[in-house]
């Protein structure tokens, strides 16, 4: 876990320890979602570099017999 602080600007700076292990560059923008009494950032991903991270999925889903 690492601890930053809030700058008069409401700014935090990434610890480099995070930005290395999530491949984040200067620029990149991230989604910032709110829930209970935390904050989880998740980065926005070019949609080709999603290619092949649904690799081996199971898509065999029972349907409704309506919805054939």
């Amino acid at each position: 876990m690492e601890s930053v602080k809030i700058s008069p600007k409401y700014q935090v700076v990434i610890p480099k320890k995070l930005r290395k292990a999530l491949n984040l560059t200067p620029g990149q923008q991230v989604q910032m979602v709110a829930f209970e009494d935390s904050i989880k950032m998740i980065p926005v991903r070019r949609i080709s570099e999603m290619k092949g991270f649904l690799k081996g999925i199971d898509t065999t889903v029972e349907r409704e017999k309506d919805r054939i």
